[in-house]
């Protein structure tokens, strides 16, 4: 028989092109996925009873040979007979599976092929491509030949006596690649390592203990035993797990299954994962699988196509923007559904109801994951906090209804190393750190070592400070802010101790008002007034005679903006501090009364440069003028 493809373009693009696909190695998915449907229909056919005789092997088999050029995909599947090949070939665009599963509606297999197009992808890699196939049905095989044009033959093969499907690629001169074993192995496991029938390639070498060969040993005892010795195998390479961790219930799965199915997907990661969160959904739509809390700690990775996604255990992409809300694409793992929408490639989503849905239940399952954990084991949510917190605070801030959930499990973390709900904190703190205004104000340090003084003051003072030092600390306590009433967050270095939380008492002025405005350009000549604001402030006079405060409002609206979201402005103004000059202090009433003008001018800069070096904001040349200067002062 001869003929020319009747190729359906009402109903599809031209498809035989090189562009039909995204990249060309999607060739070997397609092939492979079409083995097994073909093997997927032949089992079901087989549990209706409507098969003769045994199903026998039914491994997929892939074969390279260079000298000859060929890629063989092989499978013992249902087959086709002429009239199949004729319609499910011959008219692209009629999908075999699509056609299987409205005859047989209530078939529980999962089929892959939707479109009828994959086979085509084999002309992206191939001059010619030949099919042999013998059909489950007692009809002659077939064997059919293209060379990438709609011009075909089609004629009966009476050598191909075995049920199934041999699908011959002939390797074009300019993808060769596809011709080399490394290269053909990396795509099968890249794509096909969880596809749900066994599949061969090649051989691999195992080392076994030999029945006939014998190595002696010490036996411990100061004698000889005969031990059996390693030896090299060769046997077939099966390249995919059937039945991963995901399509089992997680009943029959311990922590053990989990870390070792994490490490399957992630041989490169040797961190344990924190705990996993085990999707089974079967209504409004089908979705499985696992996903994994990796330790994050202050920072976000950038490398985040973590999450694999597979359509019935076959790999589609990792780019899953839309299946999963945006913060948990910091999670690791694998997520399965034959719902997802794809374009004609599998290789992109598209948009949907369907897609929003999923996301919004994945994020549902994972506010009901946490909150289980916050409830029923408080101390093991506490330990982990530090490490899942990036990811809470991210959900809070992306993911409106994720934030209402997660406002009840939430933790706050003193510098003492005690945790807190929000709750809890604010009945812990209201007493002594609600200001004039009736504001409960949350004293926070980012880095306990380098604000130690200014944490040492407000404790002092009886207060608690917070420990917040995650790279989203800026955005989260403003969400606070605005979710907690009468709230307000100030880190402890953002004024003196008496402002951070104001009250109407005040202590005594030494100085006069006349003093200080004698004082005060005195000590501005020997500053920077481009950053530094000179500020006169009543303090105890055992506080130090100056220091270095740096305003709330601006310096947590330039942290934003450094790490995003539309406060740019702020983020191009240059640093600027407080230099607060404690009036109550004797060496700033020394400072005043000095005569000799050197003498006091290096006094002043002597008490600005202690100022500087206990925030770390005394570097480089300065800094070691500082170290002379004060030996000489010595």
């Amino acid at each position: 028989m001869q003929g020319n493809l009747n190729v359906q373009t009402e109903n599809i693009f031209p498809v035989i092109k090189k562009f039909l696909y995204s990249d060309h190695e999607i060739f070997l998915r397609e092939l492979v996925s079409n083995a097994i449907d073909a093997t997927q229909k032949l089992k079901a056919l087989a549990s209706r009873g409507e098969l003769k005789g045994e199903t026998g092997d039914l491994t997929v088999e892939i074969e390279v040979d260079s000298k000859k050029k060929t890629l063989t995909v092989k499978d013992r599947g249902i087959g086709m007979t002429a009239d199949e090949v004729e319609k499910y070939i011959n008219q692209i665009a009629f999908s075999g599976a699509t056609d299987f599963l409205d005859k047989y509606k209530d078939v529980q297999e999962n089929l892959i092929g939707h479109f009828g197009l994959g086979f085509y992808s084999a002309f992206m890699v191939a001059d010619k491509v030949e099919i042999f196939s013998k059909s489950y049905k007692d009809e002659p095989a077939i064997h059919w030949s293209c060379e990438g044009n709609p011009e075909f033959t089609m004629e009966e093969d009476k050598k191909h006596t075995e049920r199934g499907t041999d699908i011959v690629l002939h390797i074009a001169d300019d993808c060769k690649e596809f011709l080399d074993e490394q290269t053909v192995l990396q795509l099968l496991r890249k794509y096909c390592r969880f596809m749900p029938i066994p599949i061969r390639f090649g051989e691999e070498s195992v080392w076994v203990d030999s029945e006939t060969e014998f190595d002696e040993v010490d036996d411990g005892n100061g004698g000889k035993k005969k031990q059996p010795k390693r030896v090299e195998k060769k046997q077939p390479r099966i390249i995919n797990d059937t039945e991963p961790a995901w399509k089992k219930s997680p009943a029959n799965l311990t922590d053990e299954d989990y870390k070792k199915f994490y490490h399957e997907l992630y041989p490169m990661n040797f961190e344990e994962p924190l705990f996993q969160i085990h999707l089974n959904v079967d209504y409004p739509f089908n979705l499985t699988g696992i996903l994994y809390f990796p330790k994050v700690r202050k920072t976000i990775d950038p490398n985040r196509n973590k999450i694999q996604l597979y359509c019935n255990q076959v790999f589609v992409t990792d780019s899953v923007e839309g299946v999963v809300p945006d913060y948990l694409m910091l999670l690791h793992g694998v997520l399965d559904s034959p719902d997802i929408p794809l374009n004609v490639s599998r290789s992109y989503l598209q948009s949907d109801s369907n897609v929003k849905k999923i996301s919004t239940h994945i994020s549902k399952k994972v506010a009901d994951k946490l909150e289980e954990m916050f409830k029923n084991d408080r101390k093991d949510f506490e330990d982990k906090w530090d490490d899942i917190k990036i990811f809470v605070e991210y959900g809070m801030l992306t993911d409106e209804k994720f934030c209402e959930r997660a406002l009840k499990f939430a933790l706050l973390k003193n510098t003492e190393g005690q945790y807190f709900s929000l709750d809890d904190y604010r009945d812990k703190i209201k007493a002594l750190q609600t200001d004039k205004d009736k504001n409960v104000c949350y004293l926070y340090a980012n880095d306990a070592e380098e604000q130690h003084a200014y944490i040492a003051k407000a404790k002092a003072k009886g207060y608690d400070v917070l420990l917040m030092d995650s790279v989203l600390t800026p955005h989260w306590i403003n969400l606070l802010e605005q979710k907690k009433e009468k709230s307000r967050f100030v880190r402890v270095d953002a004024d003196t101790v008496e402002k951070l939380i104001p009250h109407d008492d005040s202590i005594p002025e030494k100085l006069s008002k006349e003093e200080q405005e004698k004082l005060k350009p005195i000590i501005e000549a020997e500053v920077d007034k481009k950053k530094y604001t000179v500020q006169m402030e009543s303090l105890e006079s055992d506080d130090a005679p100056m220091l270095i405060t740096q305003s709330e409002w601006m310096r947590r609206y330039k942290e934003m903006a450094q790490t995003g979201g539309g406060m740019s402005f702020y983020g191009e103004m240059p640093e600027s501090y407080n230099l607060v000059v404690n009036v109550n202090h004797p060496l700033i009433e020394q400072v005043l009364h000095e005569e000799d003008a050197d003498k006091q001018k290096q006094l002043v800069h002597q008490l600005t440069d202690l100022a500087l070096l206990a925030n770390g904001l005394l570097k480089g040349e300065a800094l070691t003028e500082f170290v002379k200067r004060s030996i000489e002062m010595i």
